[in-house]
């Protein structure tokens, strides 16, 4: 497949007189252009270990801190390491999972007889060196100073792969702790039983951000150990297999000559311990570490192929494919290879003729990450899809932020419906869009007193008034102590794109009634728009205005969610004319956008340590600013939509550590630059049209989902040369300031000539 791609890709460039050197290298592997440490320091809350696309294992390794910069486990700037586990997030602003620690150690196995703690847990950590540290897509190494035993990850969909080289020692051995958890996770209950000296089993129940999350593994061991050790309330027993739901910890003792190597294959599951041992002896069936590391290599190199970059920016393409593989890492497998997996209601569930799928940030990825996929993978986004819709049978609702097995209800909006809408309308099938509207429709009403905690109690109000009032908001918050997290002008603007939404797939069904009253929803934003002010601002139920309201505040009590005004008083992503008209016409318009990149913020007043990335009130580290870049395209100026984007883009996107502004979220900030990259961006993820911007390669190429190729390509493109001169699409001149889906899909060129002053004649007479 990749080798006919790479010839086709061949015979089109040469039907389009590409330059010699823009050709790609003979076996050219772009997995090497892939940093997986991007991210992983600065706010980035990326992890370095071993992952396949949309894997159900994460195996990376863990720090010994713990804080908002370690969600994922893991910052660059911490020289110790506690362990490798199984599970982990990328990108999350919230901690969670790191379940099934595996450490390898040459030091004595002890009692907790002090009380230590926290102490004693980590006792046997070790210090690392960065330099000893490797990476790549699927493959982790590290060695560990304190003992200087070589560690190797990689992983199928559902097992981890330990490779451990120990020196000579009789003190070599192995410790399985499942006392260690990142986040707010604390364990509810937990066991380990040694089966016989190669299996060691077991289970960890938590609580933290997912409320009840189980996760059974299945470990077996290429050499058998010589003895052993249990633990029960921080106490060790030897030789005694300790059957108990005390059982935290065990500990596998080997004698080792110098550089021998000892394996380790741990299956995990949701549902058993059984359908672990199922997933480990399906998929993972021998000892061959290096064909597990190159199948994973191969994993990666299909997903990375589907784009096809021509240029001598060896840096830029570092950062390209690396954003493309942390936007490849969630939502992830949750189902066992027999469909199996723990349900909402604790039982085991069968997700028949698809696959199960967790860690669905949608706040995040709903604008990007989502409708990014529709490019490239009909099949993986209606696996979602129809993941989504397992979710809605077994809750009621469409998810909101889903974690192993969990709704946490995190963050506002019901953003899986833009998600359904956008693939419904591209013609992605596999799911049943009755159903999926029957969900779509339900999630979107009210609900009374029934609790569906802090995203769905206030629904009825927004529904009873046409906005959330401010004063009901903070009389539910009093009542339910949640704080000062009003956030009603946020939620009013976030529920009405939705709803939006829903009208239009109302439409499509022949739901008239629905239609209107969903599009009449979709207004929403008008009533708290503040004409006179040019701002949205929090109203209470009277009308009146928010008092002592400034709109460069950013905290709880504002009514806005990790933002301020300035920030979300753009996000009408369903009718930017409207917006447009709100603010006093197009130039008023292209004003208050020029104002909101270039005015100095006050960061004293902002209060979130998500919004990062600042430029003037801009803020690219958190998602409410994604789409504002591209909004000159709507009032007529598309050459200051190419001069923002490539300021946020070349700015805040580094081949470093800490090379991505904020939290990368799931990979949203990730797909913001792939598609920033391309030269164009869905300002409404759910549309089907994409607004241009401007592209950063000689050329790129992109295998559809239709299997047809869409190439983009920039002719005299340099640092200078941001600006688009005239376009030419398919052998026609082009002069949209914007591509839809359908032509995507279709195949062909899209040649734009670059340079480094406007055009202001191109595409500014389009209506968008």
């Amino acid at each position: 497949m990749r080798k006919s791609f790479y010839l086709l890709i061949v015979l089109s460039l040469s039907a389009c007189n590409l330059q010699q050197e823009s050709k790609p290298k003979p076996n050219e592997k772009l997995t090497s252009y892939v940093d997986v440490f991007i991210g992983t320091g600065g706010h980035g809350h990326t992890f370095p270990g071993a992952v396949l696309p949309f894997g159900m294992v994460q195996l990376s390794p863990d720090n010994e801190k713990r804080g908002w910069d370690w969600c994922s486990g893991y910052h660059i700037s911490d020289p110790i390491i506690i362990g490798f586990s199984h599970t982990h997030l990328s990108g999350t602003g919230c901690g969670d999972l790191q379940d099934v620690l595996f450490m390898p150690t040459l030091k004595p196995a002890i009692n907790d007889t002090a009380g230590q703690g926290h102490q004693y847990i980590y006792r046997y950590k070790s210090h690392f060196d960065h330099n000893n540290e490797k990476a790549e897509p699927g493959y982790y190494s590290v060695v560990l100073d304190d003992s200087k035993i070589k560690v190797e990850l990689t992983t199928t969909l559902r097992t981890g792969f330990h490779k451990y080289t120990f020196p000579e020692s009789d003190e070599s051995k192995i410790v399985i702790d499942l006392d260690s958890k990142g986040g707010w996770d604390k364990q509810i209950k937990t066991y380990i039983k040694i089966v016989d000296s190669v299996t060691v089993e077991g289970y960890e129940f938590t609580n933290g951000w997912a409320e009840y999350q189980k996760v059974f593994f299945a470990a077996k061991f290429s050499k058998p150990f010589k003895k052993f050790y249990t633990s029960s309330n921080g106490n060790l027993f030897e030789g005694k297999a300790v059957d108990s739901s005390k059982s935290s910890k065990a500990i596998v003792q080997f004698s080792t000559i110098g550089n021998e190597v000892i394996m380790v294959k741990v299956g995990i599951s949701s549902a058993s311990i059984e359908s672990a041992l199922n997933n480990l002896n399906t998929e993972n069936p021998t000892w061959n570490f290096d064909a597990v590391r190159d199948s994973a290599s191969a994993a990666w190199e299909k997903v990375l192929s589907k784009y096809l970059v021509f240029s001598n920016d060896e840096i830029r393409k570092k950062i390209f494919y690396t954003a493309l593989y942390h936007s490849s890492i969630h939502p992830s497998l949750y189902s066992d290879v027999d469909g199996s997996y723990t349900g909402p209601d604790g039982k085991i569930h069968k997700a028949r003729n698809t696959k199960n799928y967790y860690t669905f940030s949608l706040w995040d990825t709903f604008r990007a990450l989502h409708p990014l996929l529709t490019l490239t993978d009909d099949e993986q986004v209606s696996e979602f899809i129809q993941a989504m819709m397992l979710h809605y049978r077994e809750y009621g609702l469409l998810p909101v932020w889903t974690l192993w097995g969990n709704e946490t209800y995190c963050m506002i909006g019901y953003h899986s419906i833009p998600v359904i809408t956008d693939a419904y309308f591209k013609g992605i099938k596999g799911f049943d869009i009755n159903e999926a509207y029957e969900a779509m429709r339900k999630s979107a009403m009210g609900h009374g007193d029934y609790d569906y905690k802090y995203n769905y109690k206030e629904l009825d109000q927004y529904i009873k008034y046409g906005f959330l009032p401010l004063d009901v908001m903070q009389k539910l918050c009093d009542k339910n102590h949640w704080g000062k997290y009003t956030e009603c002008a946020s939620r009013t603007l976030e529920w009405a794109y939705d709803d939006w939404c829903i009208a239009q797939v109302a439409k499509a069904l022949g739901k008239e009634d629905d239609y209107k009253t969903f599009m009449k929803r979709g207004e929403s934003y008008k009533n708290i728009a503040d004409t006179t002010i040019g701002f949205m601002r929090p109203r209470n139920s009277d009308g009146t205005w928010m008092k002592s309201f400034d709109p460069a505040y950013a905290n709880y009590d504002n009514g806005f969610t990790e933002a301020n005004s300035w920030q979300y008083s753009w996000f009408v992503p369903q009718n930017i004319p409207a917006l447009i008209t709100i603010m006093g016409g197009k130039d008023k318009f292209i004003q208050k956008l020029d104002t909101l990149f270039n005015i100095q913020a006050d960061m004293s007043k902002i209060h979130f340590s998500d919004v990062s990335g600042m430029i003037g009130q801009y803020a690219h580290g958190n998602e409410p600013s994604h789409h504002v870049a591209y909004l000159y395209d709507y009032a007529g100026a598309p050459w200051k939509t190419q001069k923002t984007v490539a300021m946020v883009r070349d700015s805040l996107y580094k081949a470093t550590t800490d090379g991505i502004c904020g939290n990368d979220d799931c990979g949203q900030i990730s797909a913001w630059y792939i598609f920033s990259v391309l030269g164009f961006y869905p300002v409404n993820p759910a549309s089907g049209i994409y607004e241009i911007g401007t592209p950063a390669f000689d050329s790129i190429s992109i295998q559809t989902a239709s299997g047809k190729i869409f190439m983009v390509k920039a002719r005299n493109i340099s640092a200078k040369n941001i600006y688009i001169q005239s376009a030419i699409f398919n052998g026609k001149p082009f002069n949209k300031v914007y591509i839809s889906h359908k032509e995507i899909m279709d195949g062909g060129v899209l040649e734009f000539e670059m340079g480094d002053s406007p055009n202001k004649t191109w595409g500014n007479n389009d209506d968008v």
